[in-house]
């Protein structure tokens, strides 16, 4: 298949207003349209944004793109990732648009489009897209009353909350105190709203968003100040969401973190022991750490592993009916409930957990114990040509014959950012820290920037 030259894992990514500026955004809108109106004369598409200061600007820009192809664009203003999919679904729009950039710094910013049925789209889609951004000067555009309408309905979260309120069923979360870290993003109105319906005591930090504050020193990549604040506050759990809000990464009552594979350790077991995880099959990636592997295996439970990115994890789970499965990085998607990685859903599904085990969140985590794992993130000039490289390629081999079956290595270039990541993992941490400070200083010698 053809590369994608602007899609990324995750959208399209960019410094907003730099290499994405308002006029790409513009054509990357009217290319997209001739996607979407492929198949009906009067497509709606539902945007919805983070709180990143350039996001009004490229919504402007994307809703321009959209209505001049002839486009109705409702617009939801503020809204989570999993929000925008989980309502392009329900209202039946033949597509869905988010403009964020996630977890990075607030001056990225970005564009990723779900389809009809709430899914990420899939590379041939993305392929297609930019294959018409080289027509869009030349295609000819509806005029008078054909062109593209604009509707406000700040009504969306309600339906978003609901559904989300609606997957705990009848019970409730009286007598918990639950720690929300909202990043400043997208979950900072909508989450503590959605925890305190279910009678759950909360206390809420990075909830003030600015436009300039997004992720910054707060949320799921860096989660300190979450883990602190439960412990000063006796919460019973913490949470620390991303800028978009479609990723979780939890607390213990002991200030100790959970990553995104715990939870799937907890949640997986909880399901298997119900009869409710469809081929008793967990979906993680090539970064899920191999104690994940060995706490689902205690079950009878398998780990099939995937890329990395939760849209190629939700591709396999709609492949094969399975119902659980996300990243290390607190993406979890729960198939039966909805259609991509969702923080809020992940919480309020972990709670539900811990409320029906009646025993504190450290002794539900202690399933599974992680394997040492380093992850080194090398900032490079080419993403691809360490590929290529005849002597990283044989230093990688060799570690990887070090590591037989104790171990683990994934060398992969990000799809989101100039980086070239690497990592190790097994049960020695001393050959951990050997084999990826090895690889870490031959890449950053050859392809390193500051």
């Amino acid at each position: 298949m053809k590369k994608r030259t602007y899609f990324g894992t995750d959208g399209v990514r960019g410094i907003a207003n730099g290499a994405l500026s308002p006029q790409f955004t513009m054509h990357l809108g009217m290319a997209a349209a001739m996607i979407f109106t492929a198949s009906d004369t009067h497509p709606t598409v539902v945007i919805g944004t983070d709180t990143r200061r350039s996001c009004p600007m490229l919504e402007a820009a994307l809703t321009a793109g959209l209505c001049s192809m002839g486009i109705r664009v409702v617009s939801g203003g503020v809204l989570p990732t999993p929000a925008v999919a989980r309502i392009t679904r329900s209202i039946g729009a033949n597509a869905g648009a988010v403009i964020s950039a996630s977890h990075n710094p607030f001056d990225d910013n970005g564009i990723k489009f779900f389809g009809p049925d709430g899914y990420k789209l899939d590379d041939a889609l993305e392929i297609m897209i930019e294959e018409r951004l080289a027509t869009v000067d030349h295609v000819r555009r509806p005029v008078g009353a054909d062109v593209g309408v604009v509707e406000r309905d700040c009504s969306l979260g309600d339906l978003y909350a609901s559904h989300l309120e609606e997957t705990v069923g009848n019970m409730r979360f009286d007598g918990l105190r639950v720690l929300l870290d909202c990043a400043n993003g997208a979950a900072s109105s909508i989450a503590p709203r959605i925890f305190r319906d279910l009678g759950a005591d909360v206390v809420v930090i990075n909830a003030c968003p600015d436009g300039l504050n997004i992720n910054r020193d707060c949320g799921s990549l860096h989660p300190k100040n979450m883990l602190n604040a439960v412990v000063e506050t006796r919460a019973d759990i913490g949470v620390a969401f991303d800028g978009d809000a479609d990723r979780a990464i939890l607390g213990d009552e002991t200030g100790a973190l959970i990553s995104g594979d715990q939870v799937m350790a907890v949640c997986g077991r909880d399901l298997a022991c119900q009869g409710r995880l469809s081929g008793n099959t967990v979906v993680g990636t090539v970064m899920s750490n191999m104690g994940l592997a060995r706490s689902l295996g205690e079950i009878g439970v398998s780990l099939l592993r995937t890329a990395v990115g939760d849209r190629y994890v939700s591709e396999r789970m709609r492949q094969d009916g399975f119902v659980l499965g996300g990243e290390r990085s607190g993406h979890v998607i729960f198939g039966d409930l909805t259609t991509t990685g969702d923080g809020i859903l992940t919480a309020l599904q972990v709670i539900k957990v811990l409320r029906s085990a009646n025993e504190p969140m450290s002794a539900l985590a202690s399933v599974m114990h992680d394997f040492p794992q380093r992850l080194v993130s090398i900032h490079v000039s080419d993403r691809q040509a360490w590929e290529h490289d005849d002597e990283l390629m044989s230093a990688i081999d060799s570690a990887k014959c070090e590591l037989g079956d104790q171990g683990r290595l994934n060398v992969r270039a990000s799809g989101t950012e100039q980086l070239v990541r690497v990592m190790v993992e097994a049960e020695d941490d001393v050959m951990v820290e050997s084999i990826s400070s090895n690889l870490a200083q031959i890449i950053r010698g050859k392809w390193g920037v500051k």
